[in-house]
């Protein structure tokens, strides 16, 4: 008599891999460990349907997995290293922080048993992730873990998303369980709760009483997938429509005439900014202090003069820094239709006229940026980044790839040509098509780009086949072994090193602490040299392309003339496209000094100026010339 099979052993790391099968979630990211050898020999298993990635860094693992929990809506889940692992991604950590970012970081810690005695790299690492975590726990009991991953991943995804910790001791994956032992389920906190109706009342009639209103936009509004809302929402007002520094995610479409960029990076350029406006509409707005220098005798960021009203999903942000009139609570999707009902049954006054006026802007602006484009093809010998987004632009549309393209943003010195240029639009895109941080910790894109490469359809129905990430010279030297995930996994990105030889955006902090502080008797620094050897990266000069190569990124090219740009960027992506392969564009963009960049408006007159401020060292922005706040390098 045959005896019955013998059944398929079930270990409590199981309870990991049926939690993953019932979201969706195929990719578990790390930087392999003996601890983490039970939880990555579960993703050999075809029936968990898991993929375990390899990076070569906990800081590109945490990236990658951020860049799959933007695309898809679902938790990043990456597995790290005792010590050593979680304080590598802290960089990323604290940028998935400060973008909501829903992650779970599972770290296997040292045996429960020896812990106590500090053995080979143990130590207190929930402390250690707590500041930038919503939920950092260690388990206790092997038994605890079907509770405790259920509770990190239901907090994971609820509103605000955001990353979770749980650190397990190794022995308890390796734990036998019965064949039925499964976690029930993970309880789904459905974010589209509407705010409170009061509160949206007390918000219209402010926003109607307006004459000159202004709306900013954070990343939750973004993250809502709410532009047609917003879109009718700034026709209404007749009100200019900006996005916080440094935004996540493309917070409204670029091709409205509302549309101006993003904030400006300076305390005196955004007290003018504001001032310049009866009321702020700050929707989802988080990042409210991306500034360098700031000081309290000269005045508040939004001047008091400036009434102010919030929407968002995160009671931290509605009046953190700053006193809110009108404060809702809510979904931005879910609440926006209440408060458009509102003023639609009293239009505000003034809006027909405010918006004849954004017209003629938007128009002047678009014809400014044309000639731009033409003044830069015309340099004999220099590359200027407009030249570059311009030619990405025309492949991108003439390709017809205008919702399966992903331009992933760490260029900071250049953001203003490839926020105005690409076609982040509402007939051509989402707001995922546009990617960034708001932390500002470098060396995050290149590990992203390798997530959103793998994450196939997003959330927000736009398909990443050509992955484009910028990202400057400085940025890309953080992580360079990110392009051997990329080859080992044949994950096919268009990386372009926007290379000026230097730290510029650290040579415009510069140049913007000396201007603070040197006039100021309380200090009167100033810099031995404003032009320091320790900010450059020429001698000697990188390789990129030879760089990328010994990772096994098999082609590239250095571009040095701007003539040369459209052509260079036609062959890589259809390189990438063809072979499934990474390419490598090391374009030598000028640091030398250049006109500046058309600037938006935000003043209301007959036929408003474009603000062109004198030409500045560098690159300039679509703000004043100031470095982003919170952009540091972190070894």
């Amino acid at each position: 008599m045959a005896l019955p099979p013998t059944p398929t052993p079930r270990w409590s790391r199981d309870y990991l891999f049926d939690i993953l099968r019932e979201l969706g979630i195929h990719h578990i990211f790390g930087v392999p460990g003996t601890n983490e050898i039970p939880l990555i020999d579960g993703t050999s298993y075809p029936e968990n349907e898991v993929t375990y990635i390899e990076c070569l860094h906990e800081n590109i693992a945490i990236g990658a997995a951020m860049g799959t929990a933007r695309m898809t809506g679902l938790p990043g889940v990456l597995v790290v290293h005792v010590t050593p692992g979680i304080a590598h991604s802290i960089g990323n950590l604290f940028n998935a922080a400060r973008s909501h970012m829903p992650l779970v970081i599972l770290c296997c810690q040292q045996q429960n048993e020896l812990v106590t005695q500090e053995p080979l790299l143990a130590s207190n690492v929930v402390d250690l992730a707590r500041q930038y975590t919503k939920w950092a726990h260690e388990v206790r009991a092997a038994e605890e873990l079907p509770l405790v991953l259920q509770r990190a991943f239901k907090e994971a995804m609820a509103p605000p998303n955001g990353p979770v910790f749980v650190s397990i001791p190794w022995e308890f994956t390796m734990r036998r369980i019965g064949a039925d032992d499964r976690v029930a389920g993970i309880t789904r906190i459905l974010p589209h709760f509407t705010g409170d109706a009061a509160a949206i009342a007390q918000a219209a009639q402010v926003l109607g009483e307006s004459i000159t209103p202004l709306l900013v936009l954070g990343d939750a509004a973004g993250y809502a997938d709410a532009w047609p809302e917003l879109q009718e929402l700034a026709e209404l007002l007749g009100a200019p429509v900006l996005q916080q520094t440094l935004s996540s995610v493309a917070n409204f479409p670029n091709d409205d005439y509302h549309w101006q960029g993003e904030l400006p990076g300076a305390q005196a350029s955004l007290q003018t900014l504001f001032g310049a406006h009866d009321v702020a509409f700050l929707c989802g707005f988080g990042a409210q202090a991306q500034v360098t220098v700031f000081k309290y005798s000269d005045g508040p960021l939004i001047p008091a003069s400036v009434r102010q009203i919030y929407l968002t999903n995160n009671t931290w942000d509605i009046g953190k820094n700053f006193y809110g009139e009108a404060a809702v609570f809510g979904d931005i999707k879910a609440t926006l239709p209440l408060l458009l009902a509102h003023l639609r049954q009293h239009p505000p006054k003034g809006a027909a006229a405010r918006n004849k006026v954004l017209r003629e802007q938007a128009r002047l602006r678009a014809q400014a940026w044309v000639a731009y484009e033409k003044q830069a093809l015309e340099q004999p010998t220099e590359i200027w980044a407009v030249t570059l987004a311009a030619a990405l632009r025309d492949e991108i549309k003439s390709r017809r790839l205008e919702r399966q393209f992903v331009y992933v943003h760490e260029a900071i010195s250049d953001p203003a040509p490839f926020q105005f240029l690409l076609p982040f639009t509402r007939a051509a895109a989402a707001p995922t098509s546009y990617y960034c941080v708001a932390g500002g910790s470098l060396g995050w894109s290149m590990p992203a780009s390798l997530g959103v490469r793998l994450a196939g359809r997003g959330w927000q129905d736009i398909e990443p086949k050509l992955v484009i990430n910028a990202v400057g010279d400085g940025s890309a030297l953080f992580y360079p072994q990110a392009w051997w995930t990329a080859s080992h996994r044949k994950l096919g990105v268009l990386y372009i090193i926007t290379n000026n030889f230097e730290y510029h955006t650290l040579q415009i902090g510069l140049g913007q602490v000396t201007a603070a502080y040197e006039a100021d008797p309380a200090y009167g620094w100033h810099p031995k040299t404003t032009d320091p050897e320790y900010l450059r990266l020429e001698r000697p000069k990188i390789d990129f392309v030879a760089l990328a190569r010994a990772f096994g990124v098999p082609a590239g090219e250095v571009v040095t003339h701007a003539h040369d740009v459209a052509a260079a960027v036609a062959r890589g992506i259809s390189q990438v496209l063809k072979t499934g392969e990474s390419f490598v564009l090391d374009v030598h963009i000028t640091p030398s000094s250049l006109p500046a960049q058309p600037q938006a408006s935000q003043r209301y007159t007959d036929q408003p100026p474009l603000h062109t401020p004198a030409p500045t060292k560098g690159l300039l922005r679509a703000a004043p010339p100031a470095p982003h706040a919170g952009v540091q390098v972190i070894p």
